[in-house]
């Protein structure tokens, strides 16, 4: 039985025409190749699964090829034929991700030197060349900057960012595109019917849909749908392997949504998860509906929006229900409910508590019910109302109490208030500030040690990051300061306690350390302490002992000293006085 070999692998490019969407770099290249006007280094820029490494792999076979160079390798030649199993010493294929230190760079460095052995020309594939260390890119700069006649260099990344400006400028820069719908259906129509796979229309638009403009990632997938499908794949098998939920599902949903049937609206989702679909790829496939409805809303006959939709009469109808404010408000909603999910246990609550937020309210709890559950009927205006009005006064409350703590006045002793009368104090509880218990020695000397400095340079790095991973816990930690460095920890001093303690929430804190190891490139944990107590300790170092000396007034002589040994014996006793002769 011969062994499978994955679709994508199979029907990877093997020549520049059969590479999918990126005709504007395949033809330039090709060009070049027929006047001879290459150059030493290449950049090849793109989002994965565009076919980057596939056309630095036909480039290499092309300048190589023994029937060439050619605009078209032969893939028929032993050089060619050798490139492509990867046997062939003078073409090297090295990826940075795994080999990103300085020593395997100049490893090459001190290669290129040396002719070929095999082909006509060496060829260096670098791909994820965004992940080389600073000192590889030093060591790689050298080589790009005068290298041999007989060598190329073809960077492969999808993050051009990161690399350096002096390696960019000194490549010619090719950026590749997502692929098309139209192209990658076109693809994998002919994969299938190379494969003898039955495959119905809507599916592989769901497949070109999901894989996001990745040819790679809908080889995959299809892939993937024809080992599970029994007989033709249909769109009910993509969904049962992705995750996804149907159109006609999600119309359900958003329809229940506009009429604030919250009953309805919850019992689907309780029906996705029962299902098997994950509360984060439900929310994920929310948005892009909502997408999709203001697209066919805003901009109809789009061949942006008319590519990716597959029914578009049925969307044109959903979004007749909604103004494009209305989608626009629930699109920002769902998207700060989906990075909420990144740090919650319950996913599916968050899920439920974004549906209702969209939803703005609930038919059914104001008549008195809600399905599947018992609710208070509020009646006439009784309990409802006085249930919303405790709501209104305990969150007032709330927000006086934090103001008082946060001005400091909580802390104030009870007579402060003596004279309001004893008739209108109002008793303020006290919160007391805990000490640290840490031993600061060792930090107050560390303030003015580099390490210290260097992380205040990157502070706000931090606090950026933090504020973009969760806004409400940077909305607590920008109160405290870093005060400090020592080993692997950095102390950080708050003067409010509530800011304090906010931060120091298991799960907030856990966030913050992920953010400092990312940032600073070790881990690092946090420890907080009360400004208060910070400056205390900064004071109590930085004073220095009062010393007492006596020195005699001119003149007076030894009959002086002897009054003042006697004055001081007196005033201070005999064990503690000790006499030093000049």
């Amino acid at each position: 039985m011969a062994q499978h070999i994955a679709l994508y692998r199979t029907w990877r490019s093997q020549t520049f025409r059969e590479v999918v969407g990126q005709k504007h770099i395949t033809q330039t290249l090709q060009n070049s190749l027929r006047e001879n006007r290459l150059t030493h280094a290449y950049l090849f820029n793109g989002p994965r699964g565009t076919g980057k490494t596939s056309t630095a792999k036909i480039l290499a076979k092309a300048v190589n090829c023994l029937n060439g160079p050619a605009e078209e390798p032969c893939n028929e030649c032993s050089a060619c034929l050798r490139i492509t199993e990867g046997a062939v010493m003078d073409v090297v294929e090295i990826d940075a991700a795994s080999n990103r230190g300085v020593e395997e760079i100049r490893d090459i460095r001190d290669k290129v030197k040396y002719a070929p052995t095999e082909v006509r020309q060496k060829v260096y594939i670098i791909d994820e060349v965004h992940m080389l260390t600073t000192e590889a890119f030093n060591a790689l700069l050298k080589t790009l900057e005068e290298p041999p006649a007989h060598v190329m260099f073809i960077l492969a990344t999808t993050e051009p960012h990161k690399i350096p400006a002096t390696i960019i400028s000194r490549c010619q820069r090719f950026d590749f595109r997502r692929v098309s719908m139209e192209e990658q259906v076109q693809r994998l129509q002919y994969v299938c019917q190379q494969e003898h796979i039955g495959i119905t229309e809507e599916a592989l638009h769901y497949i070109a849909r999901l894989s996001d403009g990745g040819m790679r990632d809908a080889l995959s997938l299809l892939d993937q749908a024809a080992s599970f499908a029994t007989g033709g794949v249909q769109l009910s098998d993509i969904l049962s392997i992705t995750g996804g939920v149907a159109s006609d599902q999600f119309k359900k949903l958003v329809l229940a949504i506009k009429e604030k049937d919250l009953g309805a609206a919850l019992e689907l989702v309780d029906t996705f998860m029962q299902e098997g679909k994950s509360a984060d790829k439900c929310i994920e496939n929310l948005i892009d509906y909502f997408r999709d409805l203001l697209m066919v809303r805003m901009v109809p006959n789009s061949p942006v929006i008319t590519e990716r939709v597959f029914d578009m009469s049925e969307l044109r109808e959903v979004a007749g229900h909604f103004s494009p404010a209305e989608m626009m408000s629930n699109i920002e909603m769902l998207n700060h409910y989906q990075s909420e999910m990144k740090y919650s246990v319950q996913p599916q609550t968050l899920l439920e508590i974004a549906i209702m937020k969209i939803s703005g309210g609930n038919k059914d709890v104001v008549n008195g019910a809600v399905a599947g559950g018992n609710v208070v009927n509020p009646g006439a205006g009784s309990q409802g109302d006085l249930f919303t009005q405790m709501n209104k006064k305990l969150q007032q409350l709330e927000e006086q109490l934090a103001g008082l703590v946060k001005s400091g006045l909580a802390a104030a002793p009870a007579d402060s208030l003596s004279k309001q009368g004893a008739s209108q104090r109002v008793p303020v509880p006290s919160v007391p500030t805990k000490k640290s218990g840490l031993k600061l020695d060792g930090y107050l000397k560390a303030v003015e040690l580099p390490e210290t400095k260097t992380i205040l340079m990157k502070w706000s790095q931090v606090l950026g990051l933090v504020k973009e991973k969760k806004i409400t816990v940077h909305a607590w930690f920008v109160n405290g300061d870093l005060v400090s460095t020592l080993d692997d920890s950095v102390l950080v001093a708050f003067k409010n306690e509530m800011h304090r303690n906010t931060t120091e929430k298991p799960e907030n804190k856990l966030l913050i350390e992920q953010v400092l190891t990312s940032v600073l490139g070790k881990p690092y944990r946090l420890l907080t302490i009360m400004r208060k107590e910070w400056d205390d300790a900064h004071s109590e170092a930085s004073a220095s002992p009062e010393i007492m000396e006596l020195q005699p007034e001119d003149g007076l002589g030894g009959k002086v000293k002897e009054e003042w040994i006697s004055e001081a014996i007196q005033l201070f006793g005999e064990d503690l006085v000790t006499i030093k002769e000049d």
